[in-house]
């Protein structure tokens, strides 16, 4: 849910706070518009998001699709607390100020010893944005980013904090 929930240690998951989901329904219908005209293309609706999935579409009518849904939605969504994202052959709807970047400033304090942080999507662009300068955040694979570093690969990040726990535990 991209940070609509965190659960801290010993902890039941719990919403950061109250958000209105009566935009989804709406949202649907426009998204089941495109399901119906490009096809392969499906949603995903989770609690505070919606998502259109173009990836297994024929590129060209989804990229001319993707736009106009884009319009729509953004048309549609002017005076709503919501946020559209375009992604790689995604279009998500989410609710205003839902976040992974405002899920970690739960956490952060002045009394960290090591903040990592590691992500492959680009909602991981608003984690990586609001950690602290010190914080080691990585980016996983070779794209622009906010992070510091990155890694090529999942499994580079496996190795790493292999390497990290033997470092720990002497």
């Amino acid at each position: 849910e991209h940070g609509a929930y965190i659960k801290e240690k010993n902890k039941e998951w719990r919403q950061i706070r109250e958000l209105d989901t009566k935009w989804k329904s709406k949202i649907l219908s426009i998204l089941q518009d495109y399901v119906d005209r490009v096809p392969y293309s499906f949603i995903e609706e989770k609690d505070f998001s919606v998502v259109w999935h173009y990836r297994k579409s024929d590129v060209e009518l989804a990229s001319q699709k993707a736009k106009e849904l884009m319009d729509e939605i953004i048309h549609f969504t002017a005076n709503i607390d919501v946020q559209v994202l375009q992604g790689n052959k995604v279009i998500e709807v989410r609710s205003g100020g839902v976040n992974k970047g405002s899920a970690a400033m739960q956490f952060i304090d002045e009394n960290y010893d090591f903040i990592l942080a590691a992500g492959d999507d680009w909602t991981d662009e608003d984690l990586f944005k609001i950690l602290p300068k010190d914080a080691y955040t990585i980016k996983v694979g070779v794209f622009q980013s906010y992070a510091r570093f990155n890694l090529h690969n999942n499994i580079e990040v496996v190795e790493l904090l292999k390497k990290l726990s033997e470092t720990n535990s002497v």
